[in-house]
């Protein structure tokens, strides 16, 4: 009865938001067979290297943005993606340092070691320093290469800074999130300190100035500074729409109708962002970039819903591996694509950007074997097949394994209590704790039928450990078809095996006192020489030619933060 329920509510609140107007049962445009990540397609002949601008959003849910059907206010991106390409086959990540890390190195976070969780502030590790980033191509292409934003890529060394890994130039914050006025950001009670960099400086003078404002104007800086005969890269990682919630007034004025008060301030930042695209946009035609630019929009990973965040329709929320975790907001925006104005059911993934951007920019990809991405261009400008038939969401084996998984309930293939999800063509696999698991409507409406959220506590109370689901036709995740495809379970499964054999270790070392900002003139920044590195990164293999004396140094170091960070600690509190 639910189910039935649940079918008619569907119909009534989908055309009420015309969600059926959108072609979620058009077969699925990827290729029938894998092509190699290092078969790439010629990008076209451009008179010259384009200019790239690529937009990274944080925490923006895929309701919120005017062309999904959203109540916020967008107008500039939905004009952007309207002229461009809209792409509604596109993944990313659940969490921050996942997607970002994929952006940049173009390869799943299980070759990348950063398969669990973020990069927390403390703790002494970064983005491996044996990648070769997708600045450094650009580089090597030619390019200026400029990062203005949210790195969250690790900072314990300088050598993990953005400015040591391809960037030119750097504003923006190391930390995971800040205050948007000050620049503070607190690491728990009473591991506080500010977090807005100049290159490899502290920007103390930019403090009190609103961040998606000052990060619009540097860009605009950037452009006005530089020559368009040259090419030039711009990541723009707002620090928005992250907690925490803060908006200029004016624009929180515009939503004072909204009742949820986190909704409404959300709202605000979001049109705000949009507004600040629109100056980015407006100094790419002032400066005359425009004409031979691509502009790249995505977000980075769902939206967090008890924040003021909505992925509706969609299932889950950010740090899940629902739809709703992983199915970004994208699209492109360029005077070079071929076919324009239309929407892309492509399948396309954020480490794609990494191979398409250099193969764009003319660079070489045959010094970087074992990209995980694909050169998209054909399938975004011209309408092609994507070359791209499947995706691994992830693998993280230290995430807390699911009660009820085991090797058995996996056909012996496989141990479904590991948090592991995969997407080959039209079916998608979570094995695990795939996360929240609710459909969660925008906060301001109400009255919904019982029968919807029934289902889902029906659902949370199979003692399940493994889904399965056509997401081309189903891609509400609704509908769990592990029971009666065994046969693509398997499949699917195989699939992780292959993956996990790839994988490399864990990267996730203890948290270190001595990243304590107030051992570092009051600012988040790097704290580990060179030698202390291997030491505290707690993942490689000791060097056998280490004596015993100095071993024993590290020991009586290691005891001394410990003790001394037990002192701040009880004196705070």
């Amino acid at each position: 009865m639910a189910v039935y329920a649940l079918t008619g509510f569907s119909l009534v609140s989908l055309l009420s938001f015309g969600y059926l107007s959108w072609d979620w049962m058009k077969p699925s445009l990827v290729a029938d067979v894998a092509m190699d990540p290092m078969e790439k397609s010629l990008p076209p002949a451009f008179t010259r290297p384009p200019h790239i601008v690529f937009i990274l959003t944080d925490d923006q849910g895929y309701h919120d943005v005017g062309y999904h059907g959203s109540d916020i206010q967008t107008p500039t991106l939905d004009r952007l993606a309207a002229e461009g390409v809209k792409l509604e086959n596109y993944y990313i990540q659940p969490i921050c340092t996942p997607s970002r890390s994929q952006l940049i190195t173009g390869r799943y976070q299980i070759h990348t070691g950063l398969q669990h969780s973020i990069i927390r502030p403390r703790q002494p590790n970064c983005l491996p320093l044996d990648q070769v980033t997708l600045p450094q191509k650009l580089q090597e292409a030619g390019y200026s290469t400029h990062m203005v934003g949210k790195w969250h890529l690790g900072f314990y060394r300088k050598e993990c800074l953005p400015t040591r890994r391809g960037f030119d130039t750097f504003l923006g914050s190391l930390t995971g999130n800040v205050d948007y006025y000050t620049y503070d950001n607190c690491d728990g009670p009473g591991v506080c300190g500010y977090d807005l960099h100049e290159g490899e400086d502290v920007a103390w003078d930019q403090s009190g100035k609103y961040s998606t404002f000052l990060y619009a104007q540097r860009v605009s800086k950037i452009l006005a500074s530089h020559s368009p005969k040259e090419p030039i890269f711009i990541y723009v990682a707002f620090q928005a729409v992250h907690t925490p919630l803060q908006s200029p007034k004016e624009y929180i004025y515009r939503y004072r109708s909204m009742g949820n008060v986190a909704r409404r301030k959300y709202a605000a930042m979001v049109t705000c962002m949009d507004e600040a695209v629109k100056n980015i946009t407006w100094a790419l035609k002032k400066y005359g970039y425009y004409d031979n630019s691509v502009i790249v929009f995505s977000t980075d990973n769902g939206g967090q819903t008890f924040s003021g965040g909505s992925n509706w329709p969609l299932r889950g929320r950010k740090g899940t591996y629902w739809e709703g975790g992983v199915r970004g907001i994208g699209f492109v925006h360029s005077p070079l694509i071929k076919r324009k104005r239309r929407t892309s059911w492509a399948l396309v993934h954020i480490t794609d950007w990494y191979p398409t951007l250099v193969s764009l920019a003319r660079g070489n990809l045959s010094n970087v074997p074992g990209l995980d991405g694909y050169n998209v261009w054909p399938a975004i400008s011209e309408g092609k097949e994507s070359p791209r038939t499947e995706i691994l969401h992830n693998i993280d084996p230290l995430y807390n394994h699911a009660k009820y998984g085991s090797l058995e309930d996996g056909f012996g293939i496989w141990n479904t209590a590991v948090q592991a999800s995969i997407r080959v063509r039209e079916w998608k696999l979570l094995t695990g704790d795939p996360g929240y698991s609710d459909w969660i409507p925008p906060q301001t409406l109400t009255n919904f039928p019982g029968s919807w959220w029934n289902l889902e506590r029906l659902t949370n109370g199979l003692k399940k450990s493994m889904w399965l689901f056509n997401i081309t036709a189903d891609p509400y995740e609704r509908y769990d078809l592990s029971d009666q495809r065994p046969d693509v379970v398997r499949a699917l499964l195989m699939r992780l095996v292959y993956y996990n054999r790839t994988a490399i270790p864990v990267r996730y070392p203890a948290e270190n006192p001595r990243a304590h900002p107030d051992f570092n003139g009051g600012a988040w920044g790097p704290w580990a020489s060179e030698d202390d590195a291997e030491e505290w990164e707690g993942i490689r293999e000791p060097q056998k030619s280490r004596n015993k004396k100095k071993k024993c140094k590290i020991c009586k170091l290691r005891s001394f933060f410990r003790k001394l960070n037990t002192r701040l600690m009880s004196n705070r509190i």
